[in-house]
């Protein structure tokens, strides 16, 4: 259904359950430091098309985002290391969306389940790889064109980014950080393919603000559970919940 008929028929029930999920996916980033785009899109995508669902997560995936990229005495130095991958996540994720569209066509959903199933299952099994530091300059690029086609197909920018990143062995500080560079990049990058894609979803951009409200609730939420929780058994549980939606998602498009 088009979000304009969701909002005609119910214009406070469907803010209230967008406003949810925000606030849910707030609370994932806040315990484990990533997953807000990737929940809040996996969620929404099961009653409203996903690209009109990545237009509502602009706004808080990129403040979110931003305010991941701190330090910012640090940045420049990273900027430094990762802006061909970060290139590549551009040029991918635009010349995605201009050639096919972003998050268009009845694949949408099946590509968004299929990515959502890959990236639990990678993380899952915790495999781990290894880049030489010579090899970045060639493979930070290819792994930043796959990513950005990977989100202009899904909106999730996830795969094969979170992988490399982490096999360029940063601290775990470094990692967090490295990980707001490339989300925010993806983000803007995402942000002007859907303008390139469907103009439909444009009109769900100013719900995009307001739910920046719930996604920061959602995340002070999170960062005090953390403190009580176990931040690894929490992943699990988030990873095995991204599998079932994305299989279901899968199947759902596949039985009908």
């Amino acid at each position: 259904m088009a979000l304009s008929q969701s909002l005609a028929q119910s214009p406070f029930v469907l803010p209230a359950l967008v406003a949810g999920v925000f606030l849910l996916a707030g609370l994932v980033k806040g315990v484990v430091g990533m997953g807000l785009p990737t929940v809040a899109l996996g969620l929404l995508a099961l009653w409203m098309a996903p690209a009109e669902a990545a237009a509502l997560l602009i706004v808080p995936s990129l403040a979110t985002n931003l305010w991941q990229m701190q330090p910012w005495g640090r940045l420049l130095p990273m900027l430094r290391r990762l802006w061909p991958m970060q290139l590549g996540v551009v040029a991918g994720t635009v010349g995605g969306a201009w050639c096919f569209g972003a998050l268009a066509g009845a694949w949408a959903p099946v590509a968004l389940g299929l990515a959502l199933v890959a990236y639990a299952l990678w993380s899952l099994a915790g495999l781990r790889l290894a880049v030489a530091p010579g090899a970045e300059p060639v493979l930070g690029p290819l792994v930043g064109g796959i990513t950005g086609l990977v989100t202009a197909a899904t909106g999730v920018f996830v795969l094969p980014a979170v992988p490399y990143l982490q096999a360029l062995r940063w601290s775990s500080d470094e990692l967090i950080q490295a990980m707001g560079i490339s989300f925010t990049v993806s983000t803007l990058a995402l942000a002007i393919g859907l303008r390139l894609g469907d103009g439909s979803a444009e009109m769900a951009w100013g719900l995009s603000l307001g739910m920046l409200v719930p996604a920061l609730a959602g995340m002070a939420l999170g960062a005090g559970l953390r403190r009580r929780l176990s931040p690894a058994v929490f992943r699990r549980c988030f990873l095995a919940g991204l599998l079932v939606l994305g299989a279901h998602m899968v199947l759902r498009e596949l039985l009908r």
